[in-house]
């Protein structure tokens, strides 16, 4: 596996707005409205309390956080330095205990901490990193035998383009232009590939809906734009 899965311009991108991270009315916006609909959705399926759990590309721990408030014991990883600092200045200012963050790849976690894992989430992630399948592998390494593997990204068709990349970066301004590159979206098919050629099996898929009238999220069955899949990783799975 790449152990430098990782996108430089990606990194300077979202490294150069990492102070706006916990503001709730800048870029990070949409992340925090949909935040506590997918901690339930998580929560729900593979219930956090007392569990150990990684978060994957967790920027400024907005859902690392919020995991750890469920009572989880996290671990937040992230290439961005800036936003690893931000994070652990949120955990310390909100007294956020059981949450710790480390500047370190998925891959190289993998090699350093097989196996240890009860869940592992990597969301809006994959659509940010040159090989998907490699992140994908790497969270399945990372996870128990059985453990819960979530992750989030955005579909690839023109549904998507016209209402992730032209509608919410061009028109609703929801977040910042460029933030998305249409060839890197993932249709649902190619992440279960993805996750079938790393062990792990499939068990729920959800989407998230945006209403641009109320400016409220909701989830539903619609996968067509933004999706979650929950996987499972095999017992036999070494």
């Amino acid at each position: 596996m790449n152990a430098a899965n990782v996108d430089q311009a990606e990194l300077t991108k979202f490294s150069s707005l990492a102070h706006r991270w916990w503001d709730v009315d800048g870029e990070f916006g949409p992340l925090h409205a949909i935040n506590p609909l997918r901690l339930d959705w998580i929560d729900g399926i593979a219930p956090l309390n007392r569990q150990r759990v990684l978060d994957v590309g967790c920027g400024g721990g907005i859902l690392a956080d919020a995991m750890a408030r469920k009572g989880a014991d996290v671990l937040g990883i992230d290439l961005a330095e800036k936003s690893l600092k931000v994070a652990q200045l949120h955990a310390l200012e909100a007294g956020t205990s059981h949450i710790t963050y480390r500047l370190v790849a998925a891959e190289a976690l993998a090699a350093e901490m097989p196996d240890q894992f009860d869940v592992v989430t990597c969301m809006e992630m994959l659509e940010h990193v040159p090989d998907p399948a490699s992140a994908v592998q790497a969270c399945a390494r990372l996870a128990k035998p059985g453990g819960w593997v979530f992750f989030s990204t955005i579909n690839r068709n023109p549904k998507s383009f016209l209402m992730a990349i032209l509608g919410a970066e061009y028109v609703l301004n929801l977040v910042p232009r460029g933030t998305h590159e249409y060839a890197r979206l993932l249709r649902p098919s190619e992440l279960a590939r993805f996750c079938r050629d790393a062990g792990l099996d499939m068990q729920q898929s959800c989407g998230l809906q945006y209403n641009p009238i109320s400016g409220r999220y909701r989830l539903s069955t619609d996968t067509s734009v933004n999706y979650m899949l929950a996987t499972r990783k095999s017992t036999n799975s070494a």
